[in-house]
Formats: structure tokens, C-alpha cells, sequence
């Protein structure tokens, strides 16, 4: 990762599932304050713009299990032409640091693998790496997810649905809880409450279930970094350490650089001020 005496380099962040550049924030304030500078994506569907489902913020959440979703049709190429629109404007920095997280590893790994000379390293955060498994859901089926926390969490058909779809304002307290012990779990319940609300329901099927080919010419060229969380219950590290290895195996001449960060899938909530000295370190 970039030397921490150096200013030259911009962070850009793509987030994960349901999330959105706003949850980078917190993290974005602490590299301000160690002089770098960085800026965050809103993938098609995510952010303040996200359609939600029609009975989403009515009593009873009418429809919720079946009504097809308005990222329906949101493809991978939409995802990755979006990161690398960001990705254009950042080049004007003489350093380019893509970091990812979790889903957002399929998206930034195809930008990476069109357009590397944009790139001048990959940080994946708990992220999906595809040179093993080109589809996320490769990984989320194996063995090594098997004691993966989340598998309650999912409404609905998603292949009806056309996206994966959770409840962030589930009026079920258990529902609420697994959410948090998933994807949270280091942060206080009354703390949880309010990084829920900024969630979105939908993620687009196409993230997890399209094919992201990479190849060593091209994606394996540019130096990548792994920051595996080690208390990680919605991405196991025995997920995490398999996509690396698979990872290095495909391309074993640019290995990944492998650290470890303490607790959960979200240390962007946890401990943003850590996550920003990990990424200058």
C-alpha cells in the first residue's frame, strides 16, 4: 500500500452490497487528516438515487417478497463503467488506489482488468476476488462459506426478484440482530440502528452472479492488497484466504499483499481511523 509520508496518491472506494459511498465517509475524514486524498462510488442503484420497492416504507412493507426490483436490469458492465468513469477523473493524481469491499470486488476487479494503466493498485477489503471463481456466488457456495451468518437474511426468490434483496427496517428485532451479528457485529445495537436506515434493500442479481474474467495480462499486473478481516462473519476468513490463494495461484508472478485487520466485515463503521492507517501503511 502507499508509503504514508506521501500525498500523491487518491483512494477510491467502492463499496459492497446494499451499501453506498456514504459509509466510506468516516474513512474518508480519517485520510483527510493524514493528508491523502480519496473519493467514493455510488454503483448504479446504490445511494441517495436507489429506487426502493413500492411497500418498502409503508406499514406492513406490502409486496416485499415479490415485487420484482428496479435494478432488474443494472449489469455488471454498468457497475464496472461506473468505477471506471471515477477512476478517469482521479488519474489526474499520480497514484490510483482502488479499494474495494466485499461485493464490490467484482465491478472494481472488471474496471482493473479494462483499463489497468488507471490503476496503480487494488486493495480488496473483505472483497470478492474473481481470478479464481469468476462469479461471486462461486465463493459464497463453497464449503469454506459454510458457516457464513447471512443465509437468513435474503427475501424473497432473487432470481424473480432480479436482485438479492434484505430488510434494513425489519420491525423483527431478531431479523435486526442477525443483520448487526452479520455485518456489525462490533458496533453497539443503538449504533447499528443508524447505519440500518442508510442501507438499501436491493442489490442488483447481476454482482453476484455474473461471470468477472480476469486475466494475468492485465488485471494480474496491477499490485493488489488484501486486508482480510479477521472476525469476519458475513465473508469467513477461510473465504477470504481461498480467494487469495486461488488468486495468487492464477497469477503467482504479483501475489497479493496480505494483512490483517481486527473484527468485523465493516471496520469502515468499527474503526475507520484504523482502516485509513492500514491503507497508508
Amino acid at each position: 500500500m502507499t508509503d504514508s509520508s506521501s500525498t500523491d496518491a487518491v483512494f477510491v472506494f467502492v463499496h459492497g452490497a446494499w451499501h453506498s459511498s456514504a459509509q466510506w465517509a468516516a474513512t474518508q475524514r480519517a485520510l483527510t487528516a493524514l493528508g491523502a486524498a480519496s473519493t467514493a462510488v455510488d454503483l448504479p442503484g446504490h445511494g441517495f438515487e436507489a429506487p426502493l420497492p413500492s411497500g418498502y416504507l409503508q406499514p406492513g412493507q406490502p409486496g416485499l417478497l415479490t415485487e420484482k426490483s428496479a435494478l432488474a436490469t443494472v449489469t455488471m458492465d454498468d457497475s464496472a463503467e461506473t468505477v471506471l468513469d471515477t477512476l478517469r477523473r482521479a488519474r489526474r493524481h499520480r497514484r490510483v488506489v482502488l479499494v474495494a469491499h466485499s461485493a464490490g470486488g467484482g465491478p472494481a476487479s472488471l474496471a482493473a482488468e479494462r483499463a489497468p494503466e488507471l490503476v496503480d493498485e487494488i486493495v480488496y477489503l473483505s472483497a470478492f476476488v474473481p481470478a479464481g471463481r469468476p462469479r461471486f456466488y462461486g465463493y459464497l457456495g463453497s464449503p469454506e462459506n459454510a458457516t457464513e451468518r447471512d443465509q437468513g437474511l435474503n427475501l424473497g426468490d432473487p432470481e424473480e426478484l432480479g436482485a438479492v434483496r434484505i430488510n434494513p427496517l425489519s420491525p423483527d428485532p431478531a431479523y435486526v440482530e442477525e443483520l448487526r451479528q452479520t455485518y456489525y457485529q462490533d458496533i453497539a445495537p443503538d449504533r447499528f440502528d443508524r447505519w440500518r436506515t442508510a442501507l438499501s434493500p436491493d442489490l442488483p442479481l447481476s454482482i453476484p452472479s455474473t461471470p468477472v474474467i480476469v486475466t494475468p495480462q492485465r488485471w494480474g499486473r496491477v499490485p493488489r492488497t488484501f486486508l482480510r478481516c479477521a472476525d469476519d462473519q458475513a465473508i469467513p476468513t477461510a473465504v477470504q484466504d481461498l480467494m487469495i490463494e486461488e488468486a495468487d495461484r492464477a497469477v503467482p508472478g504479483n501475489p497479493f499483499t496480505v494483512r490483517t485487520l481486527p473484527g468485523s466485515h465493516s471496520p469502515f463503521a468499527a474503526r475507520p481511523r484504523e482502516l485509513a492507517a492500514a491503507l497508508l501503511s
